[in-house]
């Protein structure tokens, strides 16, 4: 009758005699929700000190600044952008149309960022231009290179809250570009 028993026990998983006491329960649920917790706090720790590297600059922007022409020149330049952020703040779309007395680009762009590398494609529809971005960045902070035929053109992006200031220099029509934009 004792096989019997210790046989049924057995078969259903538990053995006689090793029921866990009130206190071994609290124990194991204790180290439940302790891991639970850690694992809980970790995960928001990971991805709040990890946030995309475009985090913060989706919407509509506008301002204006001063572009130099290739002859010295300089105007005052009103500009518009777009950006459209990807859910992980780690892909970019942008549109910036700016326009001066003398002179107007449309320049749409799509980059990706991978640990602090930026690479991506741009085009500009009044001069039928197009070529790729190369650079570094995140944290609001970015440095670019565009390339295409004819053409190279060094950006630098800098977003603080609802203010961002771009710097384009150039070896084409213009030389040196330089915007404030604000969000609205």
């Amino acid at each position: 009758m004792a096989r019997l028993q210790a046989y049924r026990a057995v078969v259903g998983g538990k053995r006689r005699g090793n029921k866990p006491g009130p206190t071994a329960e609290i124990i194991a649920n204790a180290r439940r929700l302790i891991f639970a917790a850690v694992a809980f706090f970790l995960a928001g720790t990971v991805s709040h000190a990890d946030p995309g590297a475009f985090t913060g600059m989706a919407g509509n922007w506008s301002g204006g600044g001063t572009i130099t022409l290739d002859d010295g020149s300089t105007e005052r330049v009103r500009c518009r952008a777009t950006y459209a952020v990807r859910a992980d703040g780690d892909g970019l779309n942008q549109t910036l149309t700016c326009a001066s007395d003398s002179f107007k680009f449309n320049l749409a762009s799509n980059v990706i960022a991978q640990r602090g590398a930026l690479s991506g494609t741009w085009s500009e529809s009044i001069r039928n231009a197009s070529g790729n971005l190369e650079g570094r960045g995140g944290g609001g902070h970015f440095n670019v290179v565009a390339n295409g035929p004819g053409f190279s053109a060094h950006i630098s992006l800098t977003t603080r809250g609802n203010k961002q200031s771009v710097v384009i220099k150039s070896d084409g029509a213009f030389r040196v570009t330089s915007i404030s934009l604000t969000r609205s």
